[in-house]
């Protein structure tokens, strides 16, 4: 990795050093078993959710919900008798990082390489982070940690317990007009404070490659290593499910293609905002997966298909999987309750995520040797108002309504409003890149024909050794691991 600025990189291995802040590596944060014994001692009194620096190393998917430390990657299977499928379907659990989502691991990948390469100057800079909800929260989260401030922009219409946590952080806060697929106002904000702020650095996770890599170095191999626990001899990795959103998490899908044979990528959106489906647009509320344009990182050649959800779908599931008769209705029909108990893991992209999982299974015809992996982002944590909204719009919430979504929202899930993609029309989402990067954001034409290309992704993924051992001298030169060492009487 090639040092940016000398003299800011000095000055932010100065503030790491007063700070005792110790930067993880995308290794330790994929295995942390691999992680200083000094700073798994210390972890042992660090609340997950304080803004402790220590918190940098549980940005893995492997925090042990029962204790302080690492386990096995956290992962929730649905079974049969709530998909309606044969096919194997497990969710990765975004709640159990910092922040209650795996979006502080995003923006832990687009900060850091500019931290230790002297382009981010944490005594001067401001770090903004434009979103639609849970990566500014963990870019505020991440840059809190390192003693500097921050900017999050997210849009108006977003729930009510993100702002009110950004408020708690102490970040400043910019609403932008509109809900989640509102993303290009968002980007008109990023302009607006380059304009006017010189100190702030745009760390925009729709054209961040550290986005990118951190799904590929670090969420991979993490559906790779469950995989591989819950597999039997016979089984198939058969697929990776995730929203498009920033196409961050997608990057996992790339990773899982190179090692197993036959395994597929499918991109989700909202039916309501159908932009690589149809190129459509509108407005929808599945929070969090912000669209109307196709992200810089998106590797869209590697896609092979699209499934629109329909947002009502999602708010109804929120309803069934969270209210007691909802509960009830699927303890009675043959759902392990210790599954129930667990539901409320699941936010309303997560259960995007998971109807996404069905319609693929479905597509496919898969059968129950196949597993398909996706991401549980958030939980309900991040929703209770919505579903106090849905309380005073829908009213009580009974068993013939429960009953009805089960039937109807899950065991009904078909394959309607999903495209197998052929090359053109890979290639023509592709294209759809030129609207927003090359005509708004100041992008190329040859950027843009390079990232059709097989080997710029394969040169991007074989960066990350770089990274670590850029990472790996930064800490060497902040002396703070010694320290930590020194005070765990190592």
């Amino acid at each position: 990795m090639k040092i940016v600025n000398t003299a800011v990189r000095e000055r932010a291995i100065e503030r790491c050093r007063e700070r005792g802040v110790v930067i993880p590596t995308f290794a330790q944060q994929r295995d942390p078993s691999m992680v200083d014994p000094a700073v798994i001692q210390a972890l042992a009194d660090v609340d997950m959710q304080t803004p402790d620096p220590l918190n940098l190393f549980r940005i893995t998917w492997r925090n042990d919900p029962g204790s302080a430390g690492f386990g096995a990657v956290n992962a929730l299977e649905i079974p049969s008798e709530i998909s309606g499928v044969p096919a194997r379907i497990v969710g990765l659990v975004g709640e159990h990082f910092p922040t209650g989502s795996h979006k502080v691991g995003a923006a832990f990948g687009c900060l850091v390489p500019r931290l230790v390469s002297g382009e981010f100057d944490p005594t001067t800079h401001r770090a903004v982070w434009p979103s639609t909800g849970n990566y500014c929260r963990g870019g505020v989260f991440d840059s809190t940690l390192l003693g500097c401030s921050s900017i999050a922009i997210l849009p108006e219409e977003m729930s009510r317990e993100r702002f009110l946590w950004l408020e708690r952080m102490g970040a400043e806060v910019i609403a932008t007009p509109g809900c989640e697929s509102n993303v290009k106002e968002i980007f008109d904000a990023c302009w607006e404070i380059r304009a006017s702020r010189p100190e702030a650095v745009i760390f925009n996770q729709f054209d961040e490659f550290g986005n990118y890599l951190w799904h590929y170095g670090v969420t991979g191999p993490a559906v790779e290593s469950a995989f591989t626990r819950i597999a039997g001899p016979s089984d198939r990795l058969a697929a990776w499910v995730s929203a498009t959103g920033s196409a961050g998490t997608l990057a996992a899908g790339d990773y899982l293609k190179q090692r197993y044979a036959g395994c597929r990528i499918a991109a989700a959106e909202a039916l309501q905002c159908p932009t690589l489906l149809q190129t459509g647009f509108g407005g929808h509320r599945i929070e969090g997966i912000g669209d109307k344009h196709v992200p810089w990182i998106h590797n869209v050649r590697n896609t092979d298909l699209v499934a629109a959800i329909d947002d009502e779908a999602t708010m109804r599931l929120l309803r069934l999987f969270n209210e007691p008769a909802g509960r009830e209705v699927l303890v009675g029909r043959g759902v392990p309750e210790d599954t129930v108990r667990q539901l409320p893991l699941l936010g309303i992209s997560s259960i995007g995520n998971l109807l996404a999982a069905i319609k693929t299974a479905r597509w496919f015809d898969l059968d129950e040797n196949d597993v398909l992996f996706t991401s549980f982002t958030d939980s309900v944590a991040m929703y209770g108002t919505r579903l106090e909204e849905l309380r005073e719009d829908l009213g009580n919430y009974d068993a013939v309504a429960a009953a009805v979504d089960f039937e109807r929202r899950l065991l009904a899930t078909t394959t309607d409003h999903m495209r197998e993609l052929t090359y053109p029309e890979r290639k023509a989402i592709h294209n759809l890149k030129y609207f927003t990067w090359v005509e708004q954001q100041g992008r190329t034409v040859d950027e843009l024909d390079a990232l059709w290309s097989p080997a710029f992704w394969l040169d991007l993924q074989a960066q990350l050794p770089e990274w670590d051992e850029a990472i790996t001298r930064f800490n060497e030169e902040t002396g703070a691991l010694e320290t930590l060492r020194k005070r765990a009487g190592q």
